[in-house]
């Protein structure tokens, strides 16, 4: 537990400064993440990202996550291309190497590193467009899910008595999952009395439960992953806590949820 603390205060003394300020830093935050995070997935297949199709599926990961306008910077001037194209020519390439690689890396590999690379890249794009709109709702999509995952985890502990899914995470309960939305519609109704976000509390309510839902949904997916491939964390690079993507699993979900609420409000 002082490890986990430990990590976190760290973690959070980096996070925080930059999500505050803003701008450019918060891409070249996102690029990073999302990049350590990538290589976790890849890493559970076996995969190198220092590789050719490893390489491709940066590429391709980092051009998903070009922020609107990004072609009109001038070091991106030569990126005509559409993310749609990005990703046409990403599966071509990867294709490619199946045979230049003799069937060594196959149509599974490609398949895997491709998906892999979508979802990592649209939750973390998700992270830059949101701060875009403002810095309200990358506090509130925080909230969210550090009040989901307490809630899960205590009440779980306290009244947890029906397995929620065991095949993928058997220590997560039905009481745990309530438990958890629960504490995140509090956190809403704080939002709406505390700050002037943009929307009722029944808006938000609303929100605050599929964001929760999902939220709990993006931890299963990652567990699901790491169950497949036989492995208890995404990484070590976050000591007490595990890897990035098991820091990040729930806000991949959120995120991108988030943001088409926005967009709908």
């Amino acid at each position: 537990m002082k490890q986990r603390i430990i990590t976190a205060i760290i973690f959070g003394a980096i996070l925080i400064p930059v999500v505050i300020y803003g701008g450019t830093p918060v891409v070249l935050l996102a690029y990073v993440l999302a990049a350590a995070a990538l290589f976790e997935v890849l890493k559970m297949r076996r995969l190198k990202m220092l590789s050719v199709p490893g390489i491709i599926t940066l590429a391709l990961l980092w051009g998903l996550m070009l922020p609107d306008g990004a072609q009109e910077w001038p070091a991106l001037q030569f990126a005509a291309g559409s993310k749609t194209e990005i990703g046409m020519l990403a599966v071509l390439l990867l294709l490619t190497y199946t045979v230049a690689s003799k069937n060594r890396f196959t149509f599974d590999d490609a398949a895997f590193s491709i998906l892999a690379s979508i979802y990592v890249g649209i939750g973390f794009y998700y992270f830059i467009e949101t701060r875009e709109a403002g810095i309200l709702f990358i506090f509130f999509s925080l909230f969210i899910v550090w009040a989901t995952d307490s809630g899960a985890y205590f009440i779980g502990k306290a009244m947890g008595k029906n397995k929620l899914w065991p095949e993928i995470s058997p220590n997560k309960t039905v009481e745990g999952f309530i438990g958890g939305v629960v504490c995140a519609v509090a956190v809403a109704v704080l939002f709406v009395l505390l700050t002037d976000i943009d929307a009722t509390l029944m808006q938000l309510t609303f929100i605050t439960i599929v964001l929760s839902i999902f939220g709990q949904i993006g931890d299963l997916a990652e567990s699901a992953l790491k169950r497949h491939y036989e492995v208890k964390d995404s990484g070590t690079i976050l000591p007490g806590h595990g890897g990035i993507l098991d820091r990040f699993d729930s806000l991949l979900f959120v995120w991108p949820l988030l943001h088409f609420f926005q967009l709908l409000n």
